[in-house]
């Protein structure tokens, strides 16, 4: 029989007055690398530390770090070959864009005879037939089923009273003229262009029958806007016009910027008002007063008033372009973008504008958007700390 003596882990584990410590308890001294922690916990919290950080973090931000600048010679010369390689692809490219638009030009041709009936539609000068208007509808579908039912609870007497109901509905409406207020209404149905209308531009933008685009081809790509009107008393216009010059090229002053064809400038048309109706301007009263005899006097001047159709009176762009400020670019912006969305969206869903189901469609997308942030997508190019290959 072993000794128990001899075998101290048997003890350890039989002898009930025996203590288990952790080590960690047993360890008074703190490690040095605890201490640094709680250092740097506490200065965190310190506002004028974190001051100090943030005003030197935006100090870095934008900076080269030094490494291309630090390279050999021979490696500073392959890198120039890379970005020629670059500047070749950007052609490719452009040249990619620019076929692109024929194809979009041919195409074009295509959709033509279905904008016209559109706008004979909206306008009255045809009346669709049944095989035109066979498309399913939600509301319809509710108000068939009501009429099942209501059908089968009521007697002779009442079925007739019902036909006569459903007659006189069919013919309700019968003298109203196309659908009113179209293009008025798809225009208030979107945030960008709603901004722009006046209550004085409404009545005008009633007589507006069709908006059309047509695309430039050849060497100078764009496209033209087109606004028709009926006679109105407002101006002696039919058509009003704004042409978008864009550009499917490399810039050669900035060629690493490209991507893609982008809107470089625009041109709008005059409008012919007839006298007294312009509603792009305003007249207003001031007064002055002389300063030597404190006589005063009222002068009247003519200014710029806020209307939609200042959208037809573009700012020109500068030939150089260091000479547009800040304010002048924010207007092209907008600008541009409001005639590429008018393109590329409007005018070939006008009618999904107008009742308001495009807008469902572009507010489900944005929110998918605001998810994405919400859920704090990482990304890698805006993290200073970024390492691929600690990614890897």
């Amino acid at each position: 029989m072993a000794d128990p003596e001899s075998n101290p882990t048997t003890v350890e584990e039989t002898d009930p007055d025996v203590e288990e410590v952790d080590e960690e308890e047993e360890e008074d001294d703190v490690p040095p690398n605890q201490t640094a922690l709680g250092l740097t916990s506490q200065l965190m919290q310190n506002p004028q530390v974190l001051a100090a950080l943030q005003s030197r973090m935006d100090g870095i931000v934008g900076t080269p770090s030094g490494y291309i600048q630090s390279l050999p010679k021979s490696v500073k010369r392959r890198i120039k070959a890379l970005k020629k390689l670059q500047f070749d692809s950007s052609k490719i490219e452009g040249d990619f864009y620019k076929e692109v638009h024929e194809l979009e030009c041919k195409y074009a041709t295509k959709y033509i005879p279905l904008f016209e009936k559109r706008s004979k539609v909206v306008t009255g000068g045809v009346e669709p037939t049944d095989d035109d208007c066979d498309w399913p509808s939600d509301e319809e579908k509710e108000d068939e089923k009501d009429e099942v039912k209501n059908k089968a609870k009521i007697g002779d007497a009442e079925k007739a009273d019902s036909e006569d109901k459903e007659k006189k509905e069919d013919n309700e409406g019968a003298d109203v003229k196309g659908i009113p207020s179209f293009w008025l209404t798809v225009f208030k149905n979107v945030d960008m262009l709603s901004e722009m209308i006046q209550d004085h531009d409404e009545p005008i933008l009633n007589h507006l029958q069709d908006v059309k685009v047509k695309f430039l081809s050849g060497e100078e790509m764009g496209f033209t806007l087109e606004f028709q009107f009926e006679s109105n008393k407002f101006f002696n216009n039919t058509l009003l016009t704004k042409t978008y010059t864009m550009r499917s090229e490399p810039d050669e002053a900035d060629p690493f910027s490209f991507e893609g064809p982008e809107i470089i400038k625009c041109k709008g048309c005059e409008i012919d008002w007839v006298k007294g109706q312009n509603v792009t301007v305003k007249t207003v009263k001031k007064k002055q007063k002389h300063k030597g005899r404190g006589t005063t006097r009222t002068i009247t001047k003519t200014v710029q008033n806020d209307s939609f159709f200042n959208f037809f009176s573009p700012p020109q762009v500068p030939e150089d372009e260091s000479e547009m400020d800040e304010d002048l670019e924010a207007l092209l912006a907008a600008d541009f973008e409001i005639g590429h969305f008018i393109r590329e969206r409007i005018v070939p869903r006008a009618v999904l504008y107008f009742t308001g189901e495009a807008l469902e469609n572009d507010d489900d997308f944005d929110e998918e958007e605001e998810e994405g942030e919400e859920e704090g997508e990482y990304d890698e190019d805006a993290d200073p700390d970024y390492n691929p290959q600690d990614a890897a």
